[in-house]
């Protein structure tokens, strides 16, 4: 079976919502990222005053 032949435009179309697509997955990564530096940060602060207090 032969591929779908796409003319220029759909395919820069094609691609430019593939880039949009990939963009959204990469913020969310970050976002996700984000939130679990944060609960480290959080957590090595909770260490260290458990240890200056004790």
């Amino acid at each position: 079976m032969r591929p779908k032949l796409l003319n220029f435009e759909q395919l820069v179309n094609e691609n430019k919502q593939e880039l949009l697509n990939d963009e959204e997955s990469i913020s969310r990564i970050e976002m996700r990222l984000e939130k679990k530096r944060e609960a480290h940060v959080l957590e090595q602060r909770k260490e260290f005053e458990y240890k200056t207090v004790s």
